[in-house]
């Protein structure tokens, strides 16, 4: 049995407004909306841990390396809706925003991307909305991951809602090009010179070499141990 602790980082983006209340009109809604995100993120979570738990159980392999989760603060949320001039609302917020809650999931290899979603998208009740491959189809940067916008049912003690949560799956190299690349564009305020930006995706190209690379040892290892097992 696996006895590794199951690593997950919280970055609940609320704390960055003070008074998140003179942001929204209607802040008790709000703030009601903002809990059933909370309670998506805890399901997609739970729903994450136990497809890693029972694959590991059952091919001794962990295909996820860790969970990362986040909630849009009020202000992000505010200034995402002046930015599409749409109207701050709730029902605004609930029919055009995807990503306020956020999941992302660091697997260990490019198989593990897709197994995780395959195993995932068969539950009953999660729904796909939207894909977004970025893994076949890099982003112009070089940026690679794979975007999934799934709804899940919340059960209320009058009701269920169906709650959106961006799910965001991507290897350990993806993700460690992908977090480099965001906090260097911050620092520099997105005054980033082509030769830069031409070297930055040098890099990503050099860091999905290496993920199929190792992809293709994993897979040497795995046949040899079976081979040995016969």
């Amino acid at each position: 049995m696996d006895n590794r602790v199951f690593q997950v980082v919280e970055k609940d983006e609320t704390q960055k407004s003070s008074k998140p209340e003179e942001l929204i009109e209607n802040f008790s809604e709000f703030m009601l909306q903002q809990q059933l995100y909370r309670a998506a993120i805890k399901e997609m979570r739970t729903k994450l841990e136990i497809l890693d738990e029972a694959f590991q159980v059952r091919y001794d392999h962990n295909p996820i390396h860790h969970i990362e989760y986040r909630l849009k603060s009020p202000k992000s949320i505010l200034e995402k809706l002046h930015r599409k001039a749409l109207p701050v609302s709730t029902d605004s917020i609930w029919e055009n925003l995807t990503d306020v809650a956020g999941v992302r999931v660091i697997c260990n290899y490019i198989d593990d991307v897709y197994r995780v979603a395959e195993l995932l998208l068969k539950q009953d009740d999660v729904s796909l909305v939207r894909v977004r491959n970025y893994i076949d189809y890099p982003k112009e940067n070089g940026y690679r991951s794979l975007h999934l916008v799934v709804s899940v049912p919340i059960f209320l003690a009058e009701k269920t809602e169906h709650v959106n949560v961006e799910v965001q799956i991507r290897t350990i190299a993806m993700d460690f090009w992908a977090s480099l690349e965001h906090q260097l564009k911050y620092k520099a305020q997105d005054e980033i010179s082509q030769d830069l930006r031409r070297r930055l995706k040098a890099c990503a190209e050099s860091i999905a070499s290496l993920d199929i690379e190792m992809q293709s040892i994993h897979k040497e290892l795995q046949n040899a141990r079976h081979n040995s097992e016969r």
